[in-house]
């Protein structure tokens, strides 16, 4: 700022001359008035030191007039006026300017206020929105999921021929459904708007509560999403079979406009990847002053970490299901698939194990997954033999309801015991036998049979696992790793992983499902038992030991199922002699020069006759067909094991099982001479080489009368022969066993014993001929 100049003076004062030379003190003002205003100009600050050295001069008064001092002291004043107006006018300035100041910075204060109002305005506005379209969204989306899964799947399954994979298509959708619907009436129960400062917090409260119900629900439905694309796929490839399917969904939904299944099927999928987004708009908008601040950050951080683990366990299941496949290749697609990658890679598998089996390399051992694996072999080996002993019992009990014995005509219908058990059996076999059968195939078989089936998946994981940590052993001292060497390492890990944490609630869900099955089995049979129980009593008084004491009824019982146990075992040894009674085929002419053969070296005791074909499997076995003849060189093999035996097969040697050899009998060799038969002369006897009544019939005469007679001695082998004696009169009950071979005669000896005797045995004679003594029957 300029300094004002001091103004000039207006009057002139008139001084008298002074009688000395010395300058007057007009002079000294005068020159103090010169140059007071070039000093202006250059040095400002200066002014007041130099009015006050104007003043001292001034101020001092000659000492011989007083006329000069009062004429001295107008400029002095005039120049003190000046002074104080500057100072004055300076001191007016800067008021102003400070009041100006002040005014500005009030006016930029209101104006930041305003601003910063309104900020918080479009904060919390935008806010309210974005809580808004989340709960509208939400609601929205649950109605269109449950137009879907409703009145688009029922209308969907009225379509003729019902569509195939229709019910996996909506698998874990309801789950979905239900923790949204959920959601939405925690809200409501709140009775809070959205309007409202605690709604934010009450949807924080209410998302927290359930995330891990969320999680439970989305992840199982997306690791199934890639079927539901594989599924409707394959409906878009039947061009005729898709447009129904439009025509449906147009109809079912005409609000929605939707051409797809994928429009709402996709909806869980994006809804889940869109609750984070929406969450992180409301805390942008949010102050971090705000009480439900702390609460809407950890909401939001949950949002992201349950995508993040839901994203993993997707992952996982993509890697167990590739690898858990059972895959059925002929030897042409093996082959097909062998290239110089998949020969390196085996290769160098093979070579680590070998390692480990050698000790050469050391192996990774993991105790956790070794128990796991352990556990997991030892219930599926319970699996398939509970399995494998149920198929058992239900076989038996169809044979048991397949033989219908009350059917049967006992020649017994007037006894009230044969009644009452007809009536009990007919109940047991129509009623309460094919009711337990069915029960215990809905509840038993069925479930084992799935449970059976699931084992493979996880088998098949354990057994890819090994063969993925032999790699990962061999990438495990790398410090570089390629692109492919690291997807072999993150496989193993995501196997390794998937396997610890997935395994043990497999077993513990099959141990829980044996164990319920087992309880089934046992609640089944009680109410067999009950059943049975109730049939029984009321049959109870009708039946012949109703009235025994409990303790002389169950020693009756005892008493009548061992009788009972005696003639079937009997009955069983007569049938099984009877079957194994010996069978003599008819030898071709190549066969019996073998058999002279075999004879001429090894003698006629060692010859055996195969009865059923003999397969060879393993080294010296041989191959004989039914009925072949052999030689027996040794009795056990060279281990000592008497189940086979040395034989030679003409010409060629090797084992044979000893159970298909039999003893081979010679129908046509020519017994030795009898000392006991001497014929007369004139009389000739007939030696049977196979008895038969239509070659050699007996006929009924008067006179003369002929007999069958033993012509050799023969020594019974078996319960089934029976031995004779060269002269004994026989009596002939059948010219051929049981299986028509007429080489041997079922006959009736003396003391009633019969069996089985070669026929080539006998002879026939007239009556009175014969060894003295000897038994003559009556013609």
């Amino acid at each position: 700022m300029e300094v004002p100049r001091r103004p000039q003076p207006s009057f002139t004062l008139t001084l008298p001359k002074a009688a000395s030379t010395a300058p007057s003190p007009a002079g000294a003002v005068e020159k103090v008035a010169k140059k007071a205003p070039a000093e202006e100009d250059d040095q400002v600050g200066e002014e007041t030191e130099t009015s006050g050295s104007d003043v001292s001069v001034i101020a001092e008064p000659p000492a011989d007039s007083s006329e000069l001092s009062d004429t001295k002291a107008v400029p002095a004043i005039s120049r003190l006026s000046s002074q104080d107006s500057f100072s004055e006018e300076r001191s007016v300035s800067e008021e102003e300017r400070s009041v100006s100041a002040e005014e500005e910075a009030e006016e930029a204060r209101k104006k930041c206020e305003k601003e910063e109002a309104a900020a918080k305005e479009r904060a919390a506005h935008r806010q309210q929105l974005a809580i808004e379209e989340l709960v509208h969204s939400e609601r929205n989306y649950l109605r269109l999921l449950q137009l879907s899964t409703v009145t688009i799947r029922n209308n969907l399954q009225q379509l003729q021929p019902p569509l195939a994979n229709l019910d996996s298509i909506f698998l874990y959708i309801e789950e979905v459904i239900d923790v949204s619907s959920r959601l939405l009436s925690l809200l409501d129960q709140k009775q809070v708007q959205s309007g409202d400062p605690d709604f934010l917090e009450t949807l924080c409260d209410s998302f927290l509560s359930l995330s891990s119900d969320i999680e439970a629900a989305y992840k199982e439905y997306l690791a199934n999403y890639n079927h539901v694309t594989v599924v409707e796929n394959s409906y878009k490839q039947k061009e005729a079979l898709w447009n129904e399917i439009v025509r449906v969904i147009k109809a079912s939904a005409p609000e929605v406009n939707a051409t797809s299944l994928s429009f709402f099927l996709v909806m869980p999928v994006q809804r889940i990847a869109r609750y984070p987004l929406l969450l992180q708009t409301i805390q942008k908008h949010t102050e971090p002053t705000h009480p439900a601040y702390p609460l809407l950050e950890q909401t939001a951080h949950t949002s992201i970490a349950l995508n993040c683990r839901i994203n993993e366990y997707k992952r996982f299941r993509e890697v167990a299901d590739k690898y858990k496949k059972t895959e059925t290749l002929t030897i042409k697609d093996k082959i097909n698939r062998l290239n110089s990658h998949s020969i390196a890679k085996k290769t160098a598998r093979l070579s680590q194990q070998i390692k480990h089996e050698t000790g050469i390399a050391a192996k990774l051992v993991d105790e956790e997954f070794d128990a796991l694996e352990g556990f997991f072999y030892v219930l599926e080996n319970g699996i398939l033999e509970l399995l494998e002993n149920v198929e058992t019992y239900l076989h038996h009990l169809q044979g048991f309801l397949a033989c219908k014995t009350e059917e049967f005509d006992l020649d017994m219908d007037g006894e009230k015991a044969p009644i009452c058990y007809k009536e009990i059996t007919t109940a047991l076999r129509q009623w309460i036998l094919p009711t337990f059968e069915k029960r215990m195939r809905t509840l038993i078989h069925k479930p084992l049979c799935a449970l059976r089936d699931l084992l493979v998946g996880p088998r098949n994981l354990i057994r890819k696992r090994l063969d993925k940590l032999l790699d990962y052993e061999l990438l495990e001292a790398k410090s570089n790793l390629s692109y492919e060497e690291q997807a072999v390492v993150s496989t193993y890990r995501t196997i390794n992983t998937l396997l610890l944490n997935e395994l043990p609630q497999f077993n513990g869900l099959a141990l829980q499902m044996i164990w319920s099955m087992l309880g089934t089995f046992s609640c089944l049979h009680k109410d067999l038992s009950s059943d049975m129980e109730q049939l029984f009593q009321s049959f109870a008084q009708q039946l012949p030991h109703s009235s025994f004491h409990p303790g002389a009824f169950w020693e009756w019982a005892e008493s009548a199922v061992l009788e009972g146990a005696r003639r079937l075992q009997t009955l069983c040894q007569s049938v099984e002699d009877t079957l194994n009674a010996p069978v003599v085929q008819p030898l071709s002419p190549s066969s019996q020069r073998r058999l002279k053969q075999l004879m001429d070296k090894h003698g006629s005791g060692k010859i055996y006759q195969v009865m059923g074909a003999v397969v060879g499997s393993r080294d010296l076995d041989l191959n004989l067909a039914k009925g072949e003849l052999v030689a027996v060189i040794s009795e056990a093999d060279t281990r000592g094991d008497k189940r086979r035996w040395l034989v030679d097969a003409g010409g060629r040697r090797g084992y044979a099982p000893s159970s298909k050899l039999i003893r081979y009998h010679q129908p046509t060799e020519a017994p030795p001479p009898s000392p006991h038969l001497t014929l007369p002369d004139g009389v000739t006897g007939i030696r049977r080489h196979s008895y038969t009544q239509e070659s050699q019939p007996l006929k009924v005469m008067s006179q003369p009368c002929f007999q069958v007679l033993a012509a050799y001695d023969f020594t019974a082998r078996g319960n089934h022969e029976v031995s004779i004696r060269a002269g004994e009169p026989i009596r002939v009950l059948e010219p051929h066993d049981k299986r028509g071979n007429r080489d041997w005669s079922l006959v009736e000896a003396r003391g009633g014993q019969r069996g089985y005797v070669p026929s080539n045995y006998l002879a026939i004679m007239p009556l009175g001929m014969g060894p003295p003594g000897s038994y003559h029957p009556r013609c």
